[in-house]
């Protein structure tokens, strides 16, 4: 953060050259720069830079008021708060005032009555950028005073009257003044209170109560909803959508690689002293196709989402498993495995709604789903010219065991000993990869090969064998 300006009074910042600039102004000043720079608009929001991006950039360049509209998981409160580094970093306002009154033009009653007593002696404060965002959650019990402003019983008490402006207490807009103003879910707020926004959008101004007193707001509001709410149950009212310049859709990652990039952004990560974690590629994009089938499977709900958090939650769920095993056995390095996949049972099921006919039908659904993100990562990892081999190796009535419970030794005597499954694992792993690292590729060609119907598996508890067909 830069230090704030010098000027400290009114007549200081006169004679410094400052020129007040309306917020959008500022937005689109900012929005230009990164275009030109090649710079993005929104940090830390992949996978929007051909879709919702540009609908952005046009609508802040245009100074539209903006509503996203996308299911839970979208990144839509992520990109609502990153437009705060698009304001200018500090701007000055009068000293105490409670609603970011410009030095040149107050509008409040205490910044006036300020500037006309001492003139260019009026104390000047900075406000930094991170100070102009306010955010509301939109709930049924929202009410104008949380929003707009109400009467201060205690103002009164002090012995001023009911017709003094003083006696306002501020809501939320306008203590956004000069800044932005995030409403999230704006359907759940009730619909007299959405009345309460629409001269906020158009007229730019607020009333409160019976006060003859009119603020002129320099206000950009963003919303951000479900498409559910907007256009189903239709609980925006009319004249407030009509006053929204652009509405935005979003959406869930289009390919896997991007959702990987997002789960190794977002998911937090598990440091445990003298264990080191490995998650191959191939794991975590088992994790993103578990959630990219998840959206296109008919027993989902797709009305509810299937939101990304569910990508993050099940990579963080895969790693304890693994670190936990570790521990278990008194092992330095660690990797998840294909039969650690059972633990995101947990992690998923809360973040789904599996439309089952019967009591239990989920955990079914979410294992079905899990089978064919295994089956996808090993057709695409797992070299085929070798397959057949390794297949062979189990004509002599041969069996291998697998468990989550396994130490890593077994698994690579497995591979030493099976040798055409030693030569995929050194192929796909590499001469230098860890020992856990190896048997998790172990444990996929296993089971890619019993979910391809070329092994026989059968199951016993948290172990599994798996045997020729």
């Amino acid at each position: 953060m830069a230090p704030a300006p010098p000027p400290t009074t009114l007549g200081d910042l006169r004679a410094s050259g400052w020129q007040p600039v309306p917020v959008r102004e500022e937005i689109r000043r900012s929005v230009l720069s990164c275009i030109i720079e090649g710079r993005p608009v929104v940090d830390g929001v992949l996978g929007f830079e051909d879709t919702v991006v540009p609908q952005l950039e046009h609508a802040l360049l245009a100074g539209h008021d903006v509503i996203l509209l996308g299911e839970r998981g979208q990144a839509k409160s992520r990109i609502i708060r990153s437009l705060v580094a698009l304001l200018d970093e500090w701007v000055p306002k009068i000293a105490g005032s409670e609603i970011n009154d410009d030095p040149f033009h107050p509008v409040s009653r205490y910044a006036r009555d300020l500037v006309a007593d001492v003139g260019d002696e009026t104390p000047i404060s900075w406000v930094h950028r991170s100070d102009r965002y306010g955010e509301k959650l939109a709930t049924p019990d929202t009410s104008i005073a949380d929003l707009i402003g109400e009467v201060d019983p205690i103002k009164v008490a002090e012995g001023r009257y009911l017709s003094d402006e003083l006696t306002i207490h501020y809501g939320l807009v306008p203590r956004c003044n000069r800044g932005i103003f995030a409403v999230n879910e704006l359907p759940d707020l009730a619909e007299r209170i959405q009345v309460g926004l629409l001269n906020v959008l158009e007229e730019r101004d607020v009333q409160i109560r019976g006060y003859r007193v009119r603020l002129p707001l320099d206000v950009l509001l963003i919303a951000s909803a479900n498409p559910d709410d907007y256009t189903s149950r239709g609980r925006i009212i009319t004249p407030l959508k009509d006053r929204f310049g652009a509405q935005i859709r979003t959406h869930y990652p289009l390919e896997v690689e991007t959702e990987m990039a997002i789960v190794a952004q977002e998911a937090r990560p598990i440091c445990i002293e003298g264990i080191a974690v490995e998650v191959p590629e191939f794991m975590a994009e088992i994790i993103a196709r578990l959630s990219q089938l998840a959206r296109e499977s008919p027993r989902v709900n797709q009305r509810s989402g299937v939101s990304v958090r569910l990508s993050v939650a099940n990579q963080e769920t895969l790693v304890a498993a693994a670190l936990r095993r570790a521990l278990r056995g008194g092992e330095r390095e660690a990797a998840p495995r294909v039969t650690d996949l059972g633990a995101l049972l947990a992690s998923t099921l809360g973040k789904v709604e599996v439309e089952g006919l019967e009591e239990g039908d989920d955990a079914g659904v979410v294992t079905q789903l899990m089978h064919a993100a295994v089956l996808q990562a090993f057709r695409a990892h797992v070299p085929s010219l070798r397959l057949p081999e390794v297949v062979a190796a189990f004509s002599d009535e041969r069996s291998v065991e697998v468990g989550p419970d396994l130490p890593v030794a077994s698994y690579v005597e497995l591979a030493r000993d099976l040798g055409p499954l030693g030569e995929v694992v050194a192929e796909m792993s590499g001469a230098d990869a860890k020992p856990a690292v190896q048997a998790s590729v172990v444990e996929l060609v296993l089971e890619g090969l019993h979910l391809s119907r070329r092994l026989n598996k059968d199951e016993s508890g948290s172990r599994s064998v798996y045997r020729a067909r």
